[in-house]
């Protein structure tokens, strides 16, 4: 967060200079307000564009085998141009790559789940999923053990987790 303030700051001290080196070349036609404006807009159009694009930076930064399963948009009274084009601050992600089976219970799936939100540093968070009854659990140390062990939930199919991993 320290490091997008700063970078505001330097987009609306370089559009500020622009205009100022553009009044100073149109022999000072221009008005001395579009110095305070154009840092003005060069610092909302910065603070605009890293609130949309965090969502693409960040799932380009994925490694391979994680894949997107959720993303979550949301519009805000505080920022009116998302009723527009609402954002996304929110991304569920499954890492595909290290999905694990238990010998002793083949029809569950131990899956790690990752929960990205804007200002929030990520979160992991293992899930274990029964394609045959269509549940997941959280993981605990008992359920690792003993799946039966586990506090399962009952989903429907259209359960991102359970479509992602059981589709077959």
């Amino acid at each position: 967060m320290f490091f997008e303030l700063i970078a505001t700051f330097a987009a609306g001290i370089c559009a500020a200079g622009l205009a100022l080196v553009a009044g100073h070349l149109s022999g000072g036609r221009l008005p001395r307000w579009s110095i305070p404006v154009a840092a003005g807009a060069a610092m909302l159009g910065y603070a605009v564009w890293s609130e949309y694009s965090w969502a693409g930076r960040t799932t380009a930064g994925l490694p391979e085998g994680v894949e997107v399963l959720v993303s979550v948009t949301e519009t805000r009274p505080w920022k009116p141009w998302t009723y527009v084009v609402p954002q996304t601050t929110r991304i569920m992600a499954l890492d595909r790559a290290g999905v694990q089976t238990n010998p002793d219970a083949p029809d569950v799936q131990l899956a790690d789940l990752y929960f990205f939100a804007r200002w929030t540093p990520p979160a992991k968070r293992p899930q274990l999923v029964n394609c045959t009854t269509t549940a997941r659990a959280d993981l605990t140390e008992g359920a690792l053990v003993d799946p039966a062990a586990a506090i399962w939930r009952e989903v429907d199919a259209s359960d991102p987790l359970i479509a992602a991993l059981c589709a077959k």
